[in-house]
């Protein structure tokens, strides 16, 4: 369909009923066949919409007003959810959002996946499911003379200026509005990204939900903080449970959010929190779930999925610091983990002595590269296990998974379109998918995890 031919025009107003849902929370409306995306609209409701961008075989609307509301659309709890991009879904209710997961998955399995033997379990919910997150990075920034510091609008990097984030816990609101005081009291510059100057870029508040342990991390443009040594004293003044204050430089022009170079200006490296019976060391960079309740559930699932009975060898690629592959060590024979990144293989080192296991053995390396060496030493793991980045496994780790042809493979996954086409492989080399149980550990976004087991 060429633009010419598409069945309306930028600034049309239309009347649509809203049919599905996109990926990322928009309303699918269809004219003569035309798909025309709409934000902030739920399917089954009836509208009218302003055409905001006319492409070749789709466009974007914009809703205008209501006829006919779905019975899942709620108020939005949160006063700037219409500016902040944090959260898509506050405005359709809670159980809604967990059929939506949960259709999303079942979804993507039979359009990328091709896999239509299996029927995707309910999404796994929160009793509660709001101040969840137990890390807060938050950009900092100047308007009119004065600091802000905030999450950014949707769609761009202008920072809406906020006290308090619904999904946010309440230890790191504070945490972000005490800094932002301070810093404001003391004159010390937010950062303007346009011309690279200012001190302060980003505040990160990070709270062991199950310790109370706080770490505030400064990450500056510069070496150089102004009133350095006021500053660090009335932040642990003001903020009891405070247990580290850490200073990160990041000189460059870039929106990643830390530098190199990190330093404890006060107190302690690590703080600690507990996931289960499970302890872990937490830095200022290090990954580290920010919903420890659903990676538990997440964690357990993946655990009984691996239906380990305390004789196996269990390889975790991704391991990160160590979290699935101490999960597994419970119950295993022995477990090894691979990751790429050397810091975070230092922190699952550290979590494994932290909690007494001697039965985990971690690699740096990518898993492709690590995994045949470990099999040509006489490693043959019953249960391979991979938690991925969003872009899914190297095709090459694929490949020597099926190589090593373990009984049963547990697949943890934030993205369910790279989920599905991973297991189409395995599907394609012998394995058959069993189960897929996704569980929402980012309640009011569209975002989703899940658990798939696959046996040979």
């Amino acid at each position: 369909m060429s633009k010419q031919q598409a069945p309306v025009n930028k600034n049309d107003v239309v009347e649509v009923t809203i049919e599905d849902l996109t990926h990322d929370g928009a309303g699918v409306a269809k004219v003569d066949g035309y798909a025309l995306f709409i934000p902030k609209a739920l399917p089954g409701e009836r509208l009218k919409a302003k055409v905001v961008k006319v492409k070749k075989g789709y466009g974007f609307g914009r809703v205008l007003n209501m006829i006919e509301a779905s019975p899942d659309r709620v108020e939005a709890s949160c006063p700037v959810f219409n500016q902040c991009g944090g959260c898509q879904l506050q405005h359709m209710s809670y159980d809604a959002q967990l059929r939506y997961k949960q259709k999303q998955v079942q979804d993507v399995l039979e359009r990328i996946g091709k896999i239509t033997a299996v029927t995707v379990r309910p999404t796994i919910g929160m009793n509660e499911p709001w101040r969840y997150r137990n890390k807060a990075q938050v950009p900092v920034g100047e308007r009119e003379g004065g600091l802000i510091a905030g999450f950014y609008q949707e769609r761009s990097h202008r920072i809406i200026d906020m006290d308090e984030c619904m999904i946010q816990h309440e230890e790191n609101d504070k945490v972000i509005r005490q800094v932002k005081e301070l810093a404001r009291e003391l004159g010390i510059r937010g950062y303007d990204e346009e011309k690279h100057r200012g001190t302060l870029r980003h505040v990160v508040a990070r709270y062991g939900k199950n310790t109370g342990e706080i770490m505030v991390v400064l990450i500056t443009r510069g070496e150089e903080l102004p009133h350095k040594k006021t500053l660090i004293e009335r932040i642990h003044t003001a903020i009891p449970h405070v247990k580290s204050i850490v200073q990160n430089v990041n000189p460059k022009r870039t929106n990643v959010i830390f530098g190199d170079k990190t330093k404890v200006l006060w107190g302690e490296e690590y703080i600690y929190d507990t996931i289960g019976d499970i302890k872990f060391a937490i830095s200022a960079r290090s990954f580290y779930q920010v919903n420890p309740e659903q990676t538990k559930v997440l964690y357990d699932q993946a655990l009984e999925f691996a239906n380990l009975t305390g004789s196996e060898t269990v390889i975790d690629a991704y391991c990160g610091i160590g979290t699935i592959s101490l999960f597994l060590a419970q119950q295993a024979k022995h477990v090894y983990g691979v990751e790429i990144v050397p810091e975070a293989i230092s922190d699952a080192k550290r979590n494994a002595l932290l909690n007494g296991f001697d039965n985990v053995q971690f690699a740096v390396g990518e898993a492709e590269k690590v995994m045949p060496w470990w099999y040509a030493q006489g490693v043959r793991a019953d249960v391979i296990v991979v938690d991925p980045p969003r872009k899914g496994c190297d095709e090459a780790l694929l490949k020597t998974i099926l190589n090593m042809k373990p009984d049963r493979v547990v697949y943890v996954s934030c993205n369910p379109a790279t989920l599905a086409r991973d297991l189409r492989v395995f599907e394609d080399g012998g394995y058959e998918t069993k189960d897929v149980q996704p569980v929402d550990m980012f309640p009011w976004t569209t975002h989703v995890e899940c658990v798939a087991w696959l046996s040979r």
